[in-house]
């Protein structure tokens, strides 16, 4: 839908969704300070609809500008997002919509690397769909099989690595503060 279009039928659709709201032009006028004969102009078209007018109303009617104007379509569904390699380990998003939690694949190749436990701010869910993965958890150190699953706080001294011989998969979730930069727990001295 072109730009033109959407504007031309602004009016119709604050109406439109003022009538099924069950809203008169009175009430709307009480609630959002502008006026009814104001209204009225936008709702047929004879006054240009601004953000100034616009957002009081949404905000009267509890919805947002795309609702309100009509620009809400069903968007496809699919996430089209490009893994990441982090560590040698390949990292698909699952979720593409901004907020928390964010849901990734991970595939995690066998490794003989030294576990090297690290903290950030979070809360970790990990779920574990093949192969087997090692977890150390403060005190813990963990064998997790296939549909076995982990949740944790990621203030707590954690690592998680692929004893092999096979590459694991796993489903995890965790908030933004998850994908920040991971701090070492001890020193490496070189």
């Amino acid at each position: 839908m072109d730009v033109e279009q959407v504007l031309a039928g602004i009016g119709s659709r604050l109406k439109a969704v003022r009538v099924e709201r069950g809203t008169t032009l009175t009430t709307l006028a009480a609630e959002t300070g502008i006026s009814v004969s104001t209204l009225s102009r936008l709702e047929s078209g004879k006054r240009k609809a601004t953000l100034e007018l616009l957002l009081p109303i949404a905000r009267a009617h509890g919805s947002d500008l795309d609702e309100l104007v009509g620009l809400t379509g069903t968007p496809d569904p699919r996430v089209h997002a490009e893994p990441r390699e982090i560590e040698g380990r390949t990292f698909w998003p699952l979720t593409a919509a901004p907020g928390q939690p964010r849901a990734y694949k991970a595939l995690f190749p066998p490794s003989t690397d030294e576990p090297d436990p690290r903290t950030h701010e979070g809360h970790e869910w990990m779920y574990v769909l093949s192969g087997r993965l090692r977890l150390l958890l403060g005190p813990h150190d963990v064998m997790l099989a296939p549909g076995e699953a982990v949740e944790f706080d990621t203030r707590v001294p954690h690592w998680i690595g692929n004893p092999g011989p096979h590459p694991a998969e796993a489903l995890i979730l965790f908030g933004r503060q998850g994908e920040r930069v991971h701090l070492r727990t001890k020193s490496s001295v070189d």
